[in-house]
């Protein structure tokens, strides 16, 4: 196995480790977040129905022509502060952290700094 594969399976394996323990409810729902090297991505989402509440990426049309890459802090941070505003939008104040395997640190970080900055309890 080579070492980029070997990456994936470790990353893959601490998402299902977190998910047996965050679940979103429709008082608390969970914020996931998603990266790639050009892009973030980041859900609220209600699981007792399986139901995305909110989301915001890099790729949406209120970032889209103002970012100059996608793959930055300050692209993290400034959907993270989108992603906030909509899900304050639809009621949603408080939510529970989803890293979805990823270090807490980096892009990650400012995401959910900017979030709580938004108005997001977590």
């Amino acid at each position: 196995m080579e070492r980029i594969e070997q990456k994936k399976v470790r990353r893959q394996r601490r998402q299902k480790r977190i998910r047996k323990t965050v679940f979103g409810t429709s008082e608390r729902p969970r914020l996931t977040v998603s990266r790639s090297l050009k892009h973030i991505y980041a859900q609220v989402i209600d699981d007792t129905v399986g139901r995305t509440i909110a989301e915001a990426s890099t790729l949406s049309k209120e970032l889209r022509d103002s970012l100059k890459k996608g793959g930055d802090k300050a692209a993290a941070e400034q959907v993270g502060t989108l992603l906030a505003q909509r899900a304050s939008g639809h009621g949603v104040e408080s939510v529970v952290f989803d890293r979805n395997g990823y270090r807490f640190h980096g892009r990650v970080k400012t995401l959910a700094d900017a979030a709580r900055k938004g108005g997001l309890k977590f």
